[in-house]
């Protein structure tokens, strides 16, 4: 038999627009949203404290759970029913417990950070973030910078001394 709580996790998980990884933004109630830059066993305490206050908001009725009713109530305050009844079936999520809370962040977050990762690619595929590709995203984004600041933005990340950021490398510039 199927356990019903990693169905629930693993249903979730594909819903693509479902971005669980912006709640921490959309809870007012929660600093979430607020990068926090220090040691990494400190980053993971806080990481964990703001995942905890984000479950805490979803699960209005204090549980320990978040139903399918809670994600949906929660989709409705912020203005977002067309997400919830085309891309969510609320009905069929029994519960999610902390734990299944944080496996499905964890999936999302390493997801969205793979779809950045691509953003940044000079060349779509090649597994490498150049300073160019680098340039041409912040340029983009309306932070012109020289070539020198990317190469030294990189730099700093750059494990293997190769001038450019793999996947991992990127990994952890953003963690």
């Amino acid at each position: 038999m199927k356990d019903p709580k990693h169905s629930n996790s693993k249903r979730l998980s594909r819903k693509r627009s479902f971005k669980l990884g912006l709640i921490p933004m959309l809870c007012s109630n929660s600093d979430a949203s607020t990068p926090s830059h220090s040691s990494s066993s400190s980053t993971g305490r806080s990481r964990l404290a703001e995942l905890q206050k984000v479950f805490r908001h979803l699960d209005q009725d204090r549980d320990g759970k978040i139903s399918g009713h809670e994600l949906s109530a929660f989709f409705s305050t912020m203005g977002d029913d067309e997400l919830r009844s085309d891309e969510i079936d609320f009905d069929n999520i029994s519960h999610l417990d902390f734990g299944d809370f944080m496996k499905l962040m964890e999936r999302e977050e390493e997801e969205d950070l793979r779809r950045a990762f691509e953003m940044f690619e000079a060349v779509k595929g090649s597994g490498r973030i150049t300073p160019k590709g680098l340039q041409r995203v912040l340029s983009r984004l309306g932070d012109e910078r020289s070539m020198a600041d990317c190469q030294a933005m990189i730099s700093v990340y750059d494990v293997d001394g190769d001038g450019e950021l793999d996947f991992h490398e990127f990994h952890r510039m953003m963690s």
